[in-house]
């Protein structure tokens, strides 16, 4: 416990802090939802016509969108969080 405090020193956050960190979470988890449903649909209807590189393509766009909406998120998380060591 005491090596991880050395590596990275623990940040008090404030309330506001913590709702911010919450709304961020549920935000970006909505966001994902929609994003897996909506290629989810396609891919489905892809394979429904029988069409294996139209799904695998769909497939990967929701691979990159899940990392990138799972990048920002941490982003704006860290944003928040540093926010208290100023």
């Amino acid at each position: 416990m005491e090596r991880l405090a050395d590596r990275e020193p623990f940040v008090k956050l404030t309330i506001a802090q913590k709702q911010e960190l919450a709304d961020l979470g549920a935000r970006y988890e909505a966001k994902i939802a929609e994003r897996k449903t909506f290629l989810a649909g396609k891919i489905k209807e892809a394979e429904a016509r029988g069409d294996a590189a139209d799904a695998d393509q769909f497939r990967a766009q929701l691979r990159r969108d899940l990392a990138a909406l799972t990048e920002e998120l941490e982003a704006k998380k860290n944003a928040v969080r540093k926010k208290s060591a100023n």
